[in-house]
């Protein structure tokens, strides 16, 4: 076996084993969500560009109301994530 393939198979096994721990870490159900729900993209939005209108909904009463509803005078803050 030559030196170059005794280092790639190093290198796979120190690959495997920082996965196997990230694994144990994280745990697997945890694992295997972040691979098949995580999509997210990169956005198209600028720094000071206006949001879009985008239809929002409340989680409590389930009320839809438009983002533009509640642009005016005050400030708004809006923030993405998950609520689970």
């Amino acid at each position: 076996m030559t030196r170059t393939k005794k280092a790639l198979i190093a290198v796979g096994a120190l690959l495997l084993a920082g996965g196997a721990a990230f694994v144990g870490w994280m745990g697997p159900r945890n694992v295997i969500g972040m691979l098949r729900y995580d999509q997210r993209e990169e956005g198209q939005l600028k720094v000071g560009e206006a949001a879009p209108d985008v239809e929002m909904v409340a989680l409590a009463e389930g009320r839809r109301e438009k983002l533009s509803a509640y642009i005016g005078d005050k400030p708004l803050v809006l923030i993405f994530g998950s609520f689970t």
